[in-house]
């Protein structure tokens, strides 16, 4: 008879949940094995429910034809810092359970999702300017990136799926309510703009100490406000943008 830990090790090698229901070691009535048939089990669950949701969130790029780039952005919200956008083109067979919005994943799912995606998918960063969104404004200058990101793809899309935004660009486009959350090509893309975007404001905080740009990423937290009392507006601040704005007329009236 196998020892416990040899069996254990047999019920983890298991993939599927229909496998593990006809494997031989239900009844064996040790504790371990027991036990490990109970992990497992949940663990084989939670990586179907994941498969599920994938196969769901793929629905758009299944309904249509030709080669598709989601597109996405991060940054529209912060005070400091640029717009950042990303384009993806996931490639035929492409499957990554877990693949959702950014910002429902942790950082360390972010940048293993990141990895696999630049190195299986092809896919361009637009970026806009702190200028440019003072000049433009956040929607525009959030447009611009996510044009430019397009523009930095390898290959031409047919199709774009866009996070609520059109682009006015000569490709078809759908735009998606909440597309980092409903699209896979989509949550790609804003997993790669806002990581790139996350690492920019972390190079920022050592150039701009006191900010604490590696921990609010340009959000108008408390301690940034207090910062920004303090320290006064850097080159990174959006000009236009309260409470920035504000302070900087305070300063000019006195």
């Amino acid at each position: 008879m196998a020892t416990v830990s040899e069996t254990v090790k047999a019920i983890k090698s298991i993939t599927t949940l229909e496998a593990l229901a006809a494997s031989p070691y239900h009844g064996d009535g040790r504790a371990g094995v027991e036990k490990a048939l109970v992990q497992h089990r949940a663990r084989l669950e939670k990586q179907a429910a994941l498969v599920e949701k994938f196969e769901v969130m793929s629905r758009y790029e299944n309904g249509i034809s030709g080669r598709i780039a989601g597109v996405d952005e991060a940054g529209r919200g912060p005070i400091a810092g640029e717009v950042v956008a990303a384009a993806a083109v996931l490639p035929e067979g492409f499957i990554l359970p877990g693949l959702d919005d950014s910002k429902k994943l942790s950082l360390k799912q972010r940048l293993a999702f990141r990895e696999y995606i630049m190195a299986h998918c092809d896919y361009g960063i637009g970026i806009a300017t702190v200028e440019e969104i003072d000049r433009l404004n956040i929607y525009e200058a959030s447009r611009l990136a996510m044009r430019r990101a397009v523009d930095e793809l390898d290959v031409r899309p047919d199709h774009l799926l866009i996070d609520a935004m059109t682009l006015g660009t000569e490709m078809d486009e759908t735009s998606i309510i909440r597309g980092d959350a409903n699209s896979v090509s989509i949550a790609a893309a804003s997993v790669l703009a806002k990581t790139t975007r996350d690492m920019m404001m972390d190079s920022y905080s050592e150039a701009y100490p006191g900010y604490e740009f590696d921990k609010n990423k340009g959000y108008g937290t408390k301690k940034h406000l207090e910062a920004l009392d303090e320290l006064g507006e850097t080159s990174i601040h959006r000009r236009t943008f309260e409470p920035v704005k504000s302070k900087i007329c305070q300063k000019t009236l006195f």
